[in-house]
């Protein structure tokens, strides 16, 4: 399938390097690549800069609804560059490291603990993924994977431990027995394992109908309500965060996406056409 720009409003990302690549290929719907094929596409620091820059743009541009993350070649994400990541070790880096832990937010690749955002994020898994690249598809809201694709948490076997957001999720999602099973055995396991034992990937296709499943899936996010949308992610993220059901709803009443979405021309829009009888005509969200 070959994945274009749409003429659509014109949208220019942040200035990054070649290790990322960003399209738009259909209306509202922005496309992050990770593109170090060569290496797996194992992330940098360098990638990780870009990413960040791209996804706080894309996080406060109203035409973009969604993000679709996949990578180049063969492999979705391999991970930290641990070749890297052993040159910062023997330098003394290790007191550095923990820091950047509490201090970089968002997470591995800027993704894996990115909480600040509303609109969804889908990752289309092309290939392998590993470590860090897990711990990217777990803060995903929806995955689609391809049948050939395999997966695992293998840090115990390198003497380090899968500390951006990925042990915590997995927990919540799979329980602790089958968190266990990945993470203490540190193994591989096949995306239909994912999906159907420890729940973490919603559907898995043919190695060809990854993107192409991720593109109509984030066209039927864009046939609804922006504003509902990304309120209705935001319940969801608070829900993961609050013990308390009633804790979790007072929450998200009071967000700036519930207000927002409470009174938005698109709460409107949406009730007049059920009423009318016709499509709804949505408009890109007010900026929160």
């Amino acid at each position: 399938m070959v994945v274009g720009n749409v003429s659509q409003p014109a949208v220019r990302p942040p200035q990054h390097s070649n290790e990322i690549k960003v399209s738009f290929p259909q209306e509202h719907v922005m496309l992050l690549t990770f593109n170090r094929p060569k290496s797996l596409n194992a992330v940098t620091p360098t990638m990780t800069e870009d990413i960040k820059r791209v996804m706080d743009w894309f996080d406060e541009e109203p035409s973009l609804w969604v993000v679709i993350i996949t990578g180049e070649g063969r492999a979705f994400c391999a991970g930290a560059d641990l070749i890297e990541w052993n040159k910062r070790q023997a330098g003394g880096g290790a007191e550095e490291d923990q820091k950047r832990l509490t201090r970089d937010v968002d997470g591995f690749a800027s993704i894996s603990r990115r909480y600040s955002s509303s609109k969804p994020m889908i990752a289309a898994v092309n290939g392998g993924a590993y470590g860090g690249g897990v711990e990217i598809i777990l803060n995903c809201d929806l995955v689609i994977a391809s049948e050939e694709a395999t997966l695992a948490l293998p840090e115990v076997k390198r003497g380090v431990v899968a500390v951006q957001g990925g042990m915590p999720r997995l927990a919540r999602i799979a329980g602790h027995q089958l968190a266990s099973e990945m993470l203490l055995l540190g193994k591989a396991i096949t995306a239909t394992d994912a999906a159907t034992r420890f729940g973490f990937i919603n559907k898995v296709v043919p190695k060809g109908e990854v993107l192409h499943t991720a593109l109509a899936w984030a066209a039927e996010i864009t046939q609804n309500s922006p504003d509902a949308v990304q309120s209705t992610k935001r319940a969801l993220l608070l829900a993961n965060r609050y013990g308390s059901v009633e804790d979790a709803v007072i929450a998200h009443v009071n967000s700036k996406e519930s207000k927002r979405a409470f009174t938005s021309e698109n709460i409107q829009e949406g009730l007049r056409a059920f009423t009318e009888k016709r499509t709804p005509a949505w408009k890109n969200p007010a900026k929160l």
